[in-house]
C-alpha cells in the first residue's frame, strides 16, 4: 500500500471510537475543492513524503488498548488492489477499521464487507444523479430508452463518472448489515440548494446517515476555490431541516 500519511489520534473522524487516521495515495476523481491534492495529483505526490507499511504497523502495534479502530481514507483507498491484505493485517490486531470512499468501486466495496473487513463506511455524495434525455428508437415509441446524462458529477468530480457503480455502491450499504453514513461536501458555485434536496431524494431511507459538511477553502486543487465564500452555518442548517424526513438521522457537520 502507498501511504502518504498518518493522523495518530481522532475523536471525530470514527463516530463513537478512538482512532487513527491513514491516507492512502492516488485518486481516480480529481475534485476541484478537493483540499488533499499532495494525495491526488501525480506531480504533487511525487514529492510529498511516504510512510511504509512497516513504520504504519510498529505504530498500532504501540496503540493497542489506547485506540479502537483505524480510518482509511484518501486519495481513494478502493483503487488499490492490495487494499483487502492492508486491513486484514489491521484487524489482526484487534482494531475495528472506517472506510472512507467516493463509491467508484463497489466491486471492491463489497469484497471489503463480504469478508467483514470493514465495520463502518462512509460514502461520499458528490451531487445529484444529473438528467434524463430522452433515446428513442426510431422504428418503435414503445421501445424507448433513456440514458442519464451526469454532468452535475462530473463537473463536481472533474471526471467522466460511471453512475451505475456509484449507484450500485449506495444499494450495497444500503442491504448490508454494516453502519454507514452517506456525506455530501456542500460547495458554493457547485451545489445549490435544490441540488441538496435531489441528492436525498435518491439516497434517502429508514435507516440512512446522511451528514452535510461546510467546504474547506484551503488548498484546494484548484486554486480558484480558496478565494469562495462559504455558505452560512445557518443555510446549511435550512437544508438539514428539510432533507431530514427522508433519513434516520441527519446533521450538518
Amino acid at each position: 500500500m502507498l501511504l502518504g500519511g498518518l493522523q495518530k489520534t481522532t475523536l471525530i473522524d470514527y463516530p463513537g471510537k478512538v482512532a487513527c487516521t491513514v491516507f492512502t495515495i492516488g485518486c481516480n476523481f480529481r475534485c476541484p475543492f478537493c483540499y488533499s491534492s499532495e494525495l491526488v495529483l501525480p506531480e504533487k505526490i511525487k514529492k510529498h513524503p511516504k510512510i511504509s507499511e512497516k513504520e504504519f504497523f510498529q505504530f498500532l502495534k504501540s496503540r493497542k488498548g489506547l485506540i479502537d479502530g483505524v480510518v482509511i481514507c484518501g486519495g481513494e483507498p478502493t483503487i488499490h488492489k492490495d487494499l483487502p491484505k492492508f486491513i486484514k493485517k489491521i484487524k489482526k490486531l484487534g482494531f475495528l477499521v472506517k472506510l472512507d470512499t467516493n463509491g467508484s468501486n463497489p466491486e471492491m466495496l463489497k469484497r471489503l464487507i463480504d469478508e467483514k473487513l470493514v465495520d463502518y463506511v462512509a460514502m461520499d455524495i458528490k451531487a445529484p444523479l444529473g438528467l434524463k434525455s430522452e433515446i428513442r428508437n426510431s422504428k418503435s415509441e414503445t421501445n424507448t430508452k433513456y440514458k442519464i446524462q451526469n454532468t452535475k458529477y462530473d463537473k463536481t468530480t472533474g471526471v467522466k463518472v460511471d453512475l451505475k457503480k456509484i449507484k450500485k455502491s449506495i444499494e450495497i450499504l444500503k442491504s448490508s448489515n454494516i453502519d454507514f453514513e452517506f456525506r455530501t461536501t456542500v460547495v458554493p458555485s457547485i451545489h445549490t440548494k435544490e441540488d441538496i434536496i435531489e441528492i436525498a431524494k435518491w439516497i434517502g431511507g429508514p435507516k440512512v446517515k446522511c451528514y452535510l459538511q461546510n467546504f474547506r477553502p484551503e488548498k484546494t486543487l484548484n486554486p480558484r476555490f480558496e478565494k469562495i465564500k462559504l455558505y452560512s452555518e445557518e443555510f446549511l442548517k435550512e437544508i438539514q431541516k428539510e432533507i431530514s424526513p427522508f433519513f434516520e438521522i441527519c446533521q450538518v457537520r
